[in-house]
């Protein structure tokens, strides 16, 4: 008999088992596939020796993570490789834009409009651990009112409009543009500024790292800290229905609300099922990897300082890209989010080759192939892109579902985060990680503060469901 069973692997599935399991909960793991993990794995998925991250590949959030940070994931194998810069944004006919940690460089780097977005992130920096234990979080009392308050007023605006009426050059409107772009939603919406905001406040706390050997390094660390727990992880084990579940105490779900729908059905109310299953996920991915000759050659060399690289020129050019995708459409220009782990890391590719990978968001189950588009934006930052090429591997959005299926129709986050849905997700509830059934919780990309490698919903899931544990004895569900 087991206290607590958790249904999936990702990083929040596993950091929920690690917070019931540092309680004194006994817990076991169940994943469906043959490794843990999630979006947080490593494959040579081009050629032997180019290891590929399968969808997260650098960690803003994860490094800074409140919870993360309370864990000793590097005795159990972690380390963080900072690069010199976060971000780099090449355009066409000026040097990159860089986001760096030193906030003086950075401003320096904008030029007129430096003194701008200094007053605007510098708020946010006094404390800004404390800021994010507030903003990673459910709706509700922050520990610092004033300040989330001034966040809040500050992220409700469109991305495109407060960039426009921030700054006045086309340098910090397309860097915050680019931060925003990983909302995944049209930068005309409201609160796509919160989004662009928070990128750049955690780029001047830590730069944004690889790890090493890896994402998967992650889903190991986190899984050999709750083996020293005494927790267990049994790979293999499809969950379709709670006859597949073991008996025990509380029940929670790493998976969407329409899996969690599907599993629990039985035990669920049918009004709070149909909820689930109104659940709106949202616009895909298209991503591509490269096993590749040499560093990515771009026009810049300064972009190779960079962990990301923000592929898409100006504000107006990422905003058309991602009003495109939101309408059905796909860009002929797409913005793309790229990753170059083996500049940091060296273990990724064999000596002298290096790896890389980039994503455009594109239509929920698109089935159109992005790679001749994504490879043209590059090449147009980086002549000569195409010819470093070795091996390439493509990821549609059913190949992202098939992969993981809380990716519904390729979406990566857990869902839109818009107006409608960011602080109501899966449905509007005073707890959000819990269900009405009182031993079945959801603590996934789902749950707020929604996708990101960060456990949050996972750590806020097992708190809600400890308050529960004493209540029940061990039972079938």
């Amino acid at each position: 008999m087991v206290d607590a069973v958790v249904v999936g692997s990702g990083p929040n599935g596993l950091a929920a088992a690690v917070a019931l399991a540092r309680a004194g909960a006994s817990v076991l793991v169940l994943e469906g596939a043959e490794v843990p993990g999630g979006g947080t794995r490593t494959a040579e998925s081009t050629l032997p020796g180019f290891h590929h991250d399968v969808c997260s590949g650098a960690h803003p959030m994860g490094i800074l993570s409140p919870f993360f940070r309370e864990l000793p994931l590097e005795e159990h194998g972690l380390t963080w490789i900072r690069p010199a810069a976060s971000v780099a944004h090449p355009l066409d006919d000026a040097p990159a834009v860089m986001l760096r940690r030193s906030l003086d460089r950075t401003s320096t780097d904008l030029g007129r409009d430096g003194a701008a977005y200094r007053r605007l992130v510098a708020p946010f920096l006094g404390d800004p651990h404390g800021f994010l234990r507030d903003a990673l979080g459910p709706l509700g009392i922050p520990a610092h009112p004033l300040r989330f308050a001034h966040f809040g007023m500050l992220g409700l605006w469109p991305a495109s409009s407060f960039a426009r009426l921030l700054f006045r050059e086309e340098r910090a409107r397309a860097l915050f543009a680019g931060c925003a772009g990983h909302s995944i939603l049209p930068l005309s919406h409201p609160l796509t500024s919160a989004l662009g905001l928070m990128f750049a406040i955690t780029a001047h706390v830590e730069d944004w790292p690889v790890a090493r050997g890896g994402s998967r390094a992650i889903t190991d660390a986190l899984a050999s800290l709750l083996r020293s727990l005494g927790g267990r992880i049994e790979t293999g084990v499809r969950v379709r229905s709670t006859s597949d579940l073991p008996a025990a105490r509380v029940f929670l779900f790493d998976t969407d609300p329409v899996q969690l729908s599907r599993i629990a059905e039985p035990v669920l109310p049918a009004r709070y099922v149909r909820r689930l299953r109104r659940y709106r996920y949202g616009p895909g991915a298209f991503k591509v990897d490269w096993a590749l000759d040499g560093p990515i050659p771009w026009k810049d060399p300064a972009c190779l300082e960079a962990s990301t690289v923000h592929v898409g020129g100006p504000l107006a050019e990422i905003a058309a890209s991602e009003a495109a995708m939101w309408r059905g459409e796909h860009a002929e220009r797409p913005f793309l989010i790229l990753v170059q782990q083996s500049q940091f890391d060296a273990t990724r590719a064999p000596p002298g080759k290096h790896t890389g990978y980039a994503y455009c968001h594109v239509p929920s189950g698109s089935t159109v192939d992005m790679t001749e588009r994504i490879e043209a934006q590059i090449e147009r930052f980086a002549p000569g892109f195409r010819d470093r090429i070795l091996s390439r591997h493509t990821t549609d959005t059913a190949a992202l579902e098939e992969e993981n299926p809380n990716y519904v129709g390729g979406a990566i986050t857990g869902g839109v985060a818009d107006i409608g849905q960011l602080f109501t997700r899966p449905v509007a509830r005073l707890d959000p990680y819990a269900t009405p059934h009182p031993r079945v919780f959801l603590c996934s990309a789902s749950t707020p503060p929604g996708g990101g490698v960060h456990g949050m919903c996972g750590y806020h899931a097992a708190r809600s469901a400890l308050r529960r544990l004493e209540t029940f004895s061990p039972a079938p569900l």
